[in-house]
């Protein structure tokens, strides 16, 4: 699957447009004042503990204190402490974990007050970011990302990515990290891994050392709520997850940022060094690789499809909701038939949409109804492939007997949201236009007052097919007679995306003349 990376830089945020086939399937946005990125570690400070909640409030920075559930503790807890209290005490001179003694584990089901207090401090990693009225969502199971791996300080086991299904493989790489990794760390492998040499997983695990090595030291003597370790922007994190063979071309429009991208894959990916690109065209690049066009047509209440069949997507407290309709076309005859086309057209279709409006929670699909049973498990098997390359934790039922299937997907930023209704040109929102018998004499009344002002250079009219046709229409059109009276040609633009009451004069530098 050709998969391109389209990059938007500008001066107040970075926008981020994955393309798989041509087909715009993620969407992300990062603000330059962003201060919270999921990843980011923080010294935070025990605001409150909420029994009831068997969570506690932790203060990092945030207007709304972040949020810590006792089921993010995670069983180390009492040793990161410890190493928190030791290093700020200046007990430890280390950053390694060798000669560390850990602390036992926390009980599974236990309560928080009896693990943490008010103003104790706590080192922990944004898991969430705010989401309207929350704050962010913090875990205490620090994890330091590679492309490869990911380090997890404390821990002493080694799991290998469920991906990577070839037994010798995992036995492999089993073996491989196992005799380079750190005492007392923990060792994610991840699927990039597969087939990688030991010198290439050695280094990567240096350079995840580094980062907790550059933590402790920012941990020594930081002040309460200070970020210790920041996530990679945007852009470069994406491309660690998920960059791979598959991938064509990343094109960004800003130097920096490709100076940074290309510094970031000839240190993590060199071979993938020569798919960046820099664009250069005065065109916006979103225009260049029909992005914009997807995403006017990808938002709003509903999405069609090139059958004629259409979503219909809702928005609840409680959850999403998605009603899969036909449209006109579809073949009547065999309803069964055509009820499963249009369901699995549909289910490809949803998968893209929860990816690139970036849907969390509970989301319920009302297909259309089909009454055989092996098209709805040829639906259910469909919806899993569909939905296969989708990053976030989801969790997929079949169709319950009302015909209705159920999704939960883990959410980790803000839902992508994008207005694509526009202003209506001629009425301005009002719902009301000026007599459109008087468009004439509005024109001629500008012309009279631009030829007064400025007698010389070119001048163009770009105006609405209907007005164009009737300013050129006869010997004695409108346009000739200004050739007469003003002793020069006016140049005729036919817009069809004009409203019939609005026209522009551009001048011979092809600039608008602005006569408000």
């Amino acid at each position: 699957m050709q998969k391109d990376l389209i990059i938007d830089v500008s001066p107040a945020k970075v926008d981020i447009a994955l393309l798989e086939e041509g087909k715009l399937v993620e969407l992300h946005k990062q603000k330059a004042d962003s201060n919270f990125t999921v990843g980011d570690i923080f010294l935070g400070s025990i605001k409150k503990t909420m029994p009831g909640l068997n969570a506690a409030f932790v203060d990092i920075g945030h207007r709304k204190d972040a949020f810590l559930h006792y089921t993010d503790l995670g069983p180390q807890l009492k040793s990161l402490n410890k190493f928190v209290r030791d290093s700020r005490a200046k007990k430890r001179n280390t950053h390694l974990l060798d000669n560390f003694q850990k602390e036992k584990d926390i009980q599974k089901g236990g309560k928080i007050d009896h693990v943490l207090k008010k103003r104790d401090l706590v080192l922990v990693q944004v898991l969430k970011e705010p989401i309207s009225t929350k704050g962010p969502r913090l875990t205490c199971e620090i994890t330091i990302p590679g492309r490869f791996m990911v380090l997890t300080p404390f821990y002493n086991n080694i799991s290998v990515s469920k991906k990577i299904s070839n037994p010798e493989e995992r036995k492999r790489l089993h073996a491989l990290v196992e005799s380079i990794k750190p005492k007392n760390f923990g060792i994610i492998i991840r699927t990039a891994a597969e087939g990688k040499k030991v010198a290439d997983l050695h280094e990567e695990i240096s350079g995840l050392m580094d980062t907790w090595k550059q933590m402790y030291h920012s941990l020594v003597n930081a002040k309460v709520t200070s970020k210790l370790v920041s996530e990679l922007d945007k852009s470069s994190s994406i491309l660690r997850d998920i960059l791979n063979d598959s991938f064509s071309k990343v094109v960004v429009n800003d130097t920096e940022t490709y100076e940074h991208l290309k510094t970031f894959l000839e240190t993590t990916a060199p071979k993938h060094a020569k798919i960046l690109s820099l664009y250069r065209s005065k065109k916006p690049i979103y225009d260049t690789f029909g992005v914009s066009r997807q995403i006017k047509a990808s938002f709003g209440k509903t999405s069609t499809m090139s059958s004629g069949a259409y979503l219909v997507i809702e928005h609840t407290e409680a959850m999403h909701v998605i009603d899969v309709n036909s449209g006109p076309k579809m073949n009547r005859k065999d309803q069964e038939t055509a009820a499963l086309q249009v369901n699995l057209e549909s289910a490809k279709e949803i998968a893209r949409q929860l990816r690139l409006r970036d849907i969390g929670g509970i989301i319920l699909i009302d297909f259309i109804d089909m009454r055989k049973q092996d098209h709805k498990v040829k639906l259910y098997k469909a919806m899993k492939d569909f939905m296969a390359n989708d990053r976030a934790q989801h969790t997929i039922l079949p169709l319950s007997k009302f015909g209705l299937m159920q999704i939960t997907r883990q959410r980790t930023r803000p839902e992508v949201n994008i207005d694509t209704s526009e202003l209506c040109p001629t009425c301005q929102g009002t719902g009301k236009v000026n007599s459109t018998v008087l468009i004439t004499d509005d024109i001629e009344r500008d012309l009279e007052f631009i030829m007064t002002s400025r007698p010389s250079g070119k001048i163009t009219l770009h105006v609405h097919p209907f007005v164009y046709a009737y300013l050129k229409k006869g010997i004695k059109s409108p346009q000739r007679k200004w050739y007469f009276k003003y002793n020069k040609w006016i140049k005729l633009i036919s817009e069809f995306e004009f409203g019939l009451n609005e026209y522009v004069f551009y001048d011979k530098h092809n600039d608008e003349i602005r006569l408000d």
